[in-house]
């Protein structure tokens, strides 16, 4: 699984692909410099069942722990993963 980060100045996206195929992805909203908004994250169908949503999540929790900023997962899945891992707490926001 390879995953990228595409940063723009406000939103972003942290896609996973497998294969040379889009597997899903996340999207975030910069709120400030200092933390982003995980707004969605989706996983293809063909591609459940892979962890690939919670390779997302931590991705984004790697770029965070990187960059010293935090995180508020607004997005369901997301904030579910981060209430199962007291390892995430932190990032969270």
């Amino acid at each position: 699984m390879t995953i990228k980060n595409i940063e723009g100045e406000k939103k972003g996206q942290i896609i996973a692909e497998i294969e040379g195929k889009e597997a899903g992805v996340m999207e975030y909203t910069w709120a400030g410099s200092d933390k982003f908004i995980i707004d969605h994250t989706e996983v293809h169908a063909a591609f459940e069942g892979h962890g690939v949503g919670k390779k997302l999540v931590l991705e984004a929790v790697d770029y965070a722990r990187n960059n010293d900023v935090k995180i508020m997962p607004l997005c369901p899945f997301a904030k579910s993963v981060f209430d199962r891992t007291e390892a995430f707490k932190d990032v969270l926001f």
